[in-house]
């Protein structure tokens, strides 16, 4: 949904400013395209990045503790019998838990329960920015479709309009699935992106003017 809005916002927000500035249509068109790349690539990149520094601090705590079992097993299955105490396990059956899963695979409760590490929640970098470029293309591929229908003297306030309703719709779409309330996640996304809108317009606009 992020990577949606962020597609939807920016790129309406580039179309609408390009379009004031009382530019062609077609060179419109061709500016809401290069957004389209120019932001599928940046958010690829920005997430491979943030996801790859995740993925080498989960493997660096992953060494560490291997360093940690290697070296003294008793002391690390009181570690771990202390983290299920400090839950609310009483200490005999904590110490018990504790000796049955480190008996298993002592690195894998480790990384579980002390680091916050599974196999669900590890980073996976190239996954992460497959997802955010796509998604990204997704939500800015919607304003684009606008500019390709809309009149050209029509072009500014059929995609800023067109823009907000799928903002809305995405919105109540995430609050929906997220268990939050339907109208305020709906408002809150609309409400920054006709903000942007506005902004981008009244800057092309006035570039427009004097240029």
């Amino acid at each position: 949904m992020l990577g949606a809005n962020d597609g939807i916002i920016s790129t309406a927000s580039l179309i609408v400013g390009v379009a004031a500035a009382a530019a062609k249509q077609n060179d419109v068109l061709v500016a809401g395209v290069a957004g389209l790349v120019a932001g599928a690539m940046s958010m690829a990149a920005g997430e491979y990045v943030s996801v790859s520094s995740q993925s080498d601090t989960e493997k660096a705590d992953l060494a560490r503790e291997r360093r940690e079992l290697r070296d003294d097993l008793p002391a690390e299955q009181d570690e771990l019998a202390e983290i299920y105490v400090k839950r609310g396990v009483e200490r005999e059956t904590a110490q018990q838990v504790a000796r049955q899963l480190m008996a298993r695979d002592p690195l894998a409760a480790h990384a579980r329960d002390e680091l916050g590490i599974s196999e669900t929640t590890t980073a996976r970098p190239v996954q992460a920015a497959l997802t955010s470029a796509v998604m990204f293309s997704v939500g800015a591929a919607m304003p684009l479709l606008m500019v390709v229908v809309a009149p050209a003297n029509l072009l500014v306030p059929i995609v800023s309009a067109a823009s907000l309703c799928f903002l809305a719709l995405l919105g109540a779409i995430g609050g929906k699935a997220g268990g939050a309330n339907i109208w305020r996640a709906t408002l809150r996304v609309t409400f920054w992106g006709a903000l942007a809108l506005a902004i981008t317009a009244g800057i092309g606009k006035l570039f427009g003017t004097v240029i």
